[in-house]
């Protein structure tokens, strides 16, 4: 079943970013890296200041936000930048597990060829730059930041299913803003490429449960992690 083709998967013809794509990308950018922190509110006229860009743009960009959990809207406060909370980060993780897992298993039955090759090739990107990065919080450098989410991404490309995929990209940057704010709080950093080798190797088996129950502790060891750090700046003296 791995060498069937991946049909769904279609080139879409090269275009331009809009105006509100452009907008989009780079709040939503700033918003991951903690720019803008917890609870911050997002006036219009100050965006427009740092940005560049109209009201139009922005507020569709806002909108999108908001629809993916960044950011919340209220009609008579505006937006603000979604809280830092425990409870949040155990939504997140909740949902991260019940649908990348599921994404996992789909990607392991249908993924063909390519998609193993695509998966190898992004585990040896990450673990490369890994590999060049001191101890600190390798979260914080952007390379890393991005070919981890290559590589989480590659695992779980193979589904049929775009929803899926698209939700799961989602809750994986959701959750990126929460360890990008705890590694602000870390001196050191356990490296993970043991743990990612593990899981593409029980991936690449076809070994579903085992890759499954592999990416469930990985998820879970992040909320951990992260609410070692909740915990700690909660008990600071403000």
């Amino acid at each position: 079943m791995h060498k069937i083709k991946n049909m769904y998967k279609k080139d879409a013809p090269t275009k331009a970013p809009t105006l509100i794509d452009q907008a989009f990308a780079q709040l939503r950018q700033d918003v991951l890296n903690g720019t803008y922190g917890g609870g911050v509110k997002l006036k219009l006229d100050e965006l427009q200041t740092a940005y560049g860009f109209s009201s139009s743009p922005l507020r569709e960009a806002l909108s999108r936000l908001a629809q993916e959990g960044l950011i919340r809207a209220d009609e008579r406060r505006g937006f603000r930048v979604t809280a830092i909370s425990a409870d949040d980060l155990a939504d997140i993780t909740r949902m991260r597990i019940m649908l990348d897992s599921q994404a996992l298993r789909e990607s392991i039955a249908y993924g063909d060829d390519a998609w193993e090759a695509s998966v190898v090739g992004a585990f040896h990107r990450l673990e490369k730059v890994e590999s060049r990065l001191s101890d600190g919080p390798v979260v914080l450098d952007q390379g890393w930041t991005d070919m981890h989410t290559s590589f989480h991404m590659a695992l779980l490309s193979a589904t049929p299913s775009e929803r899926l995929r698209t939700l799961s990209a989602s809750l994986f940057d959701q959750a990126e803003r929460y360890r990008r704010y705890s590694a602000r709080f870390r001196k050191t950093f356990k490296h993970k490429s043991n743990e990612h080798r593990k899981l593409m190797d029980a991936t690449l088996r076809r070994d579903a449960d085992t890759a499954c129950a592999l990416l469930e502790e990985h998820i879970l060891s992040t909320q951990r992690n992260v609410m070692e750090v909740l915990e700690k700046v909660e008990k600071q003296p403000s």
